[in-house]
């Protein structure tokens, strides 16, 4: 099974350093995960981003040592819900997405040791009775899977009632967080 990774670059806008120009203003090259969606990157300059955050959970890792970073973007639990999906698309689901995150981020060189792990994400959206609890769920088997695998959370913005935006900045390990109301630093 193949890891999927991405970076946009900007191509039509990168100068020979590798920074693009736009209207006389400087852009990095960013990245977007999408919902049920992994991206990585080992280049300082790359900012990884990914919105509609509600029940779903983000989870960020960030080597800023060797300018290793990555998102996943699951929807679900586990896979034990739908092992066909999980085959079609393993990062639906955070027992089949978020090994596939840690191995990818140490095979471009991040360190197990170094790795910055943030979560981001679990809100109870549209089920305000907590009858599904699909949010509270997703973060607890997230916590249950770093666990295992021996990673430490760094920082996490998990639950309420707001959606999400993230943008992760690779070079720095920043995780620059947006909901409704502000934009703060995790």
């Amino acid at each position: 099974m193949a890891v999927v990774r991405a970076v946009h670059t900007l191509q039509s806008h990168l100068d020979a350093s590798g920074q693009g120009y736009m209207g006389g203003v400087t852009l990095s090259p960013r990245c977007l995960v999408g919902v049920a969606d992994m991206k990585t990157a080992h280049d300082p300059r790359v900012s990884i981003v990914t919105h509609s955050l509600g029940s779903c959970v983000a989870v960020a890792v960030c080597d800023p040592v060797s300018s290793v970073g990555g998102i996943l973007h699951f929807q679900l639990p586990s896979s034990e819900q739908n092992e066909e999906k999980a085959a079609r698309n393993p990062f639906m689901f955070a027992d089949t997405g978020i090994p596939l995150l840690m191995a990818r981020a140490c095979s471009e060189g991040g360190c197990k040791e170094r790795l910055r792990v943030k979560l981001v994400g679990g809100a109870n959206i549209m089920d305000k009775q907590g009858f599904f609890n699909i949010g509270k769920r997703n973060y607890t088997e997230a916590r249950k899977i770093l666990w295992r695998l021996g990673y430490s959370i760094t920082a996490e913005d998990v639950g309420g009632e707001s959606w999400r935006t993230i943008e992760l900045r690779v070079g720095s390990g920043r995780l620059m967080v947006k909901n409704n109301v502000r934009e703060y630093t995790i």
